[in-house]
């Protein structure tokens, strides 16, 4: 059971950190994580309401959501509940801690820092795909983080400014901190 990942988004985040994620073969230690709050929140993919892409966030807690983005990324989040109450919890970045030659062999070329630094690396290296919508990982708490950051989320349109990210203080598998990108107007 993954009582301890169960509740508000906004403290459950906080709590996953250093938490361990094994999938495909590959366990990732937690390093970055992003709260989204269901319908309060303009950032969550469940702020109007239940569809069939978001489906997973109003069930059970403790189970992956899933999504696909830019037409080539996975990414994934962890819906912490309760039932009915869409919050989750994106699974930003991570350092591979076993299982490091099957990452290396989903990321080529990348360096170990790199090879789960952002949610759709993370998904590479841990193999997450919409496949894995709806089940329920294998995680488990890990070595409590001590220091711990929260700033803005990253590439949102909406909400962005709220600190609503969480990361592992000093800690290199960290993503990059990178605004929405402004939409350009042609003419």
């Amino acid at each position: 059971m993954l009582d301890w990942a169960e509740g508000d988004p906004l403290e459950v985040a906080p709590r996953l950190l250093g938490a361990v994620l094994t999938h495909g073969g590959v366990s990732v230690r937690l390093t970055e994580v992003e709260a989204y709050a269901g319908p309060r929140d303009p950032g969550s993919h469940a702020y109007r309401g239940r569809t069939s892409r978001n489906e997973v966030m109003f069930g059970p807690p403790g189970h992956l959501y899933v999504y696909f983005v830019y037409g080539m990324h996975h990414c994934a989040n962890l819906v912490t509940g309760p039932e009915g109450d869409p919050g989750a919890v994106l699974l930003r970045a991570g350092e591979v801690v076993d299982g490091v030659d099957i990452a290396r062999s989903r990321r080529p070329g990348s360096t170990d820092r790199d090879l789960a630094r952002g949610p759709a690396r993370l998904c590479r290296v841990l193999d997450i795909d919409l496949g894995d919508n709806g089940v329920r990982p294998e995680l488990a708490p890990g070595e409590p983080v001590v220091q711990i950051s929260r700033g803005p989320r990253v590439g949102l349109r909406r909400a962005a400014e709220l600190p609503w990210r969480f990361w592992a203080t000093d800690e290199p598998t960290v993503s990059t901190y990178r605004p929405a990108a402004a939409r350009r107007t042609g003419r």
